[in-house]
């Protein structure tokens, strides 16, 4: 009896097996521009369930994962999570280090406390003198009883201020640009056209670091304009990508001095400057000069770096001719992290995209073993920092694991777990915005394939050019928008839980967000099957 048992699970097993495969393989007509079929995705579509969105959100938004914000122990605990997702998919490795992580790092750099001196008097910041935190070292005191003048600060082969003086532990006065004759001729390049010397201030810094100098001023006659034009960077108050300059040891600390400063400094020797700088124009002559004066410059700055991981599912191509161009799918699974005892655990904003995301793969992934597409590459990517200004994914659109320009569109999701109260009664919606800004076609597939299969309410409020809410701008698609790459954005609104301790797990529609994440997974299925790649062929809405 128990072989008889046996045999007939064995033969049912092969049966179901090949009827699977029969249906993956079934391909149906395709209403879409290109005239290319398509095929049948509902054994796929079969594997996205309420149960499984319920089973990784109840992880992501629990209170192990503290709010999930970047740079916490929280953020790596559900990075890793993610990160086994994707393992047990069999997805492959291909981030850093052969991880399933592409490490992204944010830093800010600001000033906590900045003066300046000459005999005395005290300069304003921002006014009289400015400078840049990330090109500067944390100096509180950077005193000097004499200042050297070094003409333009350049050491060249073909004009050297640095010859045959001693710059150690000084403070150095230098113009900016480079020495000319009175026909405009550089004598570093012996023609009109700048040098680096004058295209990249930071060689000269570089330079009187090199020579040991504690600083080195540069007289900017355009002070004020300059200040105005660089006051967010002078500010310095956002978090920015990457790790920073790392001025410590590279650079000697600077800053860009108005001219009432260089004749405070100079002095009763500003006379023979003027004379110093003639003879430089004249004869290509470098001349320094030492400039007695009571100087002190206080540079007290604060530097915060944070770093993160975006979470990498690559499912790769079928089809040899096409699997070089990708459509990346995206959601961000920080959040706001804990406030004390509170704990902000992000359950629509973003733990129910990320899910949405997490079970598209899956399917993609089924769909890759089954030996049936998608013909195109699929990445997956979980961003991080989304809550500190969309910084992950910017991070990723300016350094792309592949080729941005085969990158053909991006599907991105974030809130999709709530009913807003313009659909209380119709929960079977969701706010799309962005498919038709740079692609009609993307806005088409989109439509057909919600026609054929899930039958949303698709709303287009949120897309008006004019929406004051301005959502096209606030969520991680518009990176790879701004880079002329096509994008969806699928939100299902605000309510009153949003960015509160209240945003919970027992809030969560789970059925309605079965029916947007298969929604999320046909649309990228038609973008990565079709023949046609769709085109960008609209222009002046982005």
């Amino acid at each position: 009896m128990m072989k008889y048992t046996i045999l007939c699970l064995f033969v049912c097993s092969i049966f179901n097996f090949t009827h699977a495969q029969n249906a993956a393989e079934k391909t149906i007509p395709s209403n879409f521009t290109d005239g290319s079929p398509m095929i049948d995705p509902t054994p796929f579509i079969k594997s996205i369930t309420a149960e499984d969105l319920k089973r990784h959100l109840t992880v992501l938004a629990s209170d192990e994962m503290e709010g999930r914000e970047t740079g916490t122990a929280g953020n790596v605990k559900a990075a890793q999570y993610i990160a086994t997702q994707f393992r047990n998919m069999g997805l492959p490795n291909i981030g850093d280090k052969y991880s399933y992580f592409q490490p992204v790092y944010f830093i800010s750099e600001m000033w906590e406390g900045i003066e300046l001196y000459v005999n005395g008097e005290k300069f304003r910041h921002l006014w009289d003198f400015y400078a840049f935190p990330g090109t500067n070292s944390n100096e509180p005191d950077i005193s000097a009883k004499e200042v050297v003048f070094v003409g333009y600060g350049i050491e060249d082969e073909n004009y050297n201020d640095y010859a045959n003086i001693d710059v150690t532990n000084k403070v150095l006065i230098a113009y900016m640009g480079e020495p000319r004759n009175s026909q405009g001729i550089s004598y570093i390049t012996n023609a009109q056209k700048d040098s680096e010397w004058t295209s990249d201030w930071r060689k000269k810094v570089i330079t009187a670091k090199r020579k040991g100098a504690k600083a080195i001023l540069f007289i900017d006659g355009d002070a004020r304009k300059n200040i105005a034009e660089n006051r967010r960077l002078l500010l310095g108050s956002r978090m920015r990508l990457g790790e920073g300059e790392k001025p410590e040891g590279r650079y000697a600390n600077n800053a860009f001095i108005s001219t009432n400063i260089a004749k405070a400094i100079m002095g009763k020797k500003f006379k023979k400057i003027v004379k110093a700088r003639k003879k430089i124009e004249k004869k290509g002559n470098p001349k320094s000069v030492a400039l007695p004066c009571d100087f002190q410059l206080i540079q007290k700055k604060k530097t915060d770096r944070l770093t993160g991981d975006n979470v990498l599912g690559y499912i790769e191509g079928s089809d040899p001719a096409l699997k070089d161009e990708l459509i990346v799918v995206t959601a961000h699974y920080d959040h706001l992290g804990k406030r004390g005892d509170d704990i902000y655990n992000g359950a629509d904003d973003n733990g129910s995209g990320t899910s949405t995301v997490i079970e598209v793969a899956e399917a993609l992934a089924a769909a890759r073993k089954g030996g049936v597409g998608p013909r195109r590459s699929v990445l997956v990517m979980l961003v991080t920092g989304e809550e500190k200004g969309l910084l992950g994914s910017k991070y990723y659109v300016e350094f792309p694991l592949f080729k941005i320009e085969n990158t053909i569109a991006n599907v991105n999701v974030d809130m999709v777990g709530r009913v807003d109260e313009k659909y209380e009664k119709n929960p079977n919606y969701i706010y799309v915005i962005g498919s038709d800004r740079l692609s009609t076609e993307l806005h088409e597939i989109n439509e057909v394939a919600n026609k054929n299969f899930t039958n949303l309410t698709l709303d287009y409020t949120y897309n008006d050019d004019n929406d004051p809410n301005r959502y096209y701008y606030r969520s991680d698609h518009y990176n790879f928008a701004e880079k002329g790459i096509p994008a969806i954005f699928y939100f299902n609104g605000t309510h009153p839980d949003y960015h509160r301790t209240s945003d919970t797990v027992e809030k969560i529609n789970f059925e309605k967000m079965e029916s947007i994440a298969k929604l999320v997974f046909l649309t990228t299925w038609e973008l990565a099957n079709r023949d046609k790649r769709i085109e960008v062929n609209v222009t002046g809405r982005n």
